[in-house]
């Protein structure tokens, strides 16, 4: 029995003359994993006390999987043991993906002096296993941007994994002679390349009242915007072309919306792309937004009229009864399935055609989009 031991486990060496106690490694699929085994005097299984391993961060997954010491006591002899025990490693490893293995020493002295290089001043986080870190970045106007990086067990031969709070998809060009210092450099030049998109959007969230999104992004390219009591714009921001003119949709009544609608048309063509993009939108528009100096948010923030509530989850009314006299703001879901259950409400394809529950007056509403 121990030659056959020692021939398939040649690091699970016995640690007393007795060899009633095994200490070492076994492998399994190319990753060693510590144990040692306590036999007693007769070497009978039955009587093991305990098997112990130290196999982390694979502990808490192998424990659901395989109780040692009962394995152990019902074996027929240690070999058979360690054999069922490599077939459970085997097959649990294979189940859980994320229990990776090690990187090899030279992955960490490469890491640290990457890191040296770029400055640990960089580094805003670093995970237990050496493998996720954050890095931080200030572009050109103080704004401070952080570029997550995933590392390959074979860095820097393998590419890493890197994400940003961007509006457009984060290129990276990796070589396996790069470092991580020339990886931040390459971001710094992405962050430049869209300073002027943040530029255009800090703009409008400093001097207008933003409606949605809540808690804008810097990968946000939308901002809807307050114009008035039911009545806002929603425009979606090039990153690549930030001063051109914007994708707009005017939200509110008909009877408010449609001369904004006919000044933006008629006047688009005077767009100046020199000039900011809300200075751009208040003369196409012939308007002055509300901003934080002249207006409380609380004055566009109307609740619903079916819930009673502003937020609805994340969507806030966007749709407006057309009459002057009532223009009351329902969520597009409250809506929805309120004219739905009404009896005398028609539908047509996505449109749903029935009656204000304020006024009674007509009103449409389109089917609420699915969530994905």
């Amino acid at each position: 029995m121990e030659s056959s031991l020692v021939k398939e486990n040649p690091l699970l060496l016995p640690l007393n003359q007795e060899k009633t106690i095994y200490d070492g490694f076994i492998t399994v699929q190319e990753r060693d994993f510590r144990m040692r085994i306590h036999l007693p005097p007769d070497h009978q299984l039955k009587q093991a006390k305990h098997c112990h391993f130290i196999i982390l961060p694979f502990k808490d997954v192998f424990s659901l999987s395989f109780d040692s010491s009962q394995r152990l006591q019902h074996s027929a002899d240690l070999v058979s043991f360690i054999l069922e025990l490599k077939t459970v490693l085997e097959v649990a490893l294979k189940s859980h993906p994320e229990c990776r293995s090690m990187p090899p020493p030279q992955y960490y002295s490469q890491l640290i002096s990457e890191m040296e290089a770029l400055g640990w001043d960089k580094l805003l986080f670093i995970d237990t296993e050496f493998r996720t870190l954050r890095l931080k970045a200030d572009d050109s106007s103080g704004r401070q941007h952080v570029l997550t990086v995933q590392l390959k067990s074979k860095h820097p031969a393998e590419p890493p994994e890197c994400s940003a709070d961007l509006p457009i998809p984060l290129a990276i060009t990796w070589t396996p002679q790069s470092t991580l210092e020339q990886l931040h450099s390459q971001f710094l030049l992405v962050l430049e390349s869209l300073a002027d998109f943040w530029a255009v959007l800090d703009e409008i969230d400093r001097e207008t009242w933003i409606l949605e999104p809540e808690k804008p992004s810097r990968a946000d390219t939308m901002r809807r915007i307050a114009i008035g009591n039911n009545v806002s714009i929603k425009v979606e921001v090039d990153p690549r072309h930030p001063k051109m003119l914007p994708e707009c949709c005017l939200l509110g009544a008909e009877h408010v919306v449609t001369p904004l609608r006919s000044k933006l048309n008629a006047n688009m063509h005077s767009w100046n792309p020199d000039s900011s993009v809300l200075h751009n939108l208040r003369d196409v528009l012939e308007i002055e937004f509300p901003s934080p100096a002249t207006h409380e948010k609380s004055s566009f923030s109307v609740e619903c009229g079916i819930c009673y509530s502003y937020r609805l989850e994340a969507a806030i009314p966007d749709q407006v009864c057309n009459d002057p006299r009532c223009g009351q703001p329902f969520h597009q879901a409250c809506l929805y399935e309120w004219l739905r259950a009404l009896p005398s409400s028609r539908q047509s394809f996505s449109i749903v055609f029935g009656e204000c529950p304020y006024c009674s007056k007509p009103i449409t509403v389109k089917m609420a989009a699915q969530k994905s």
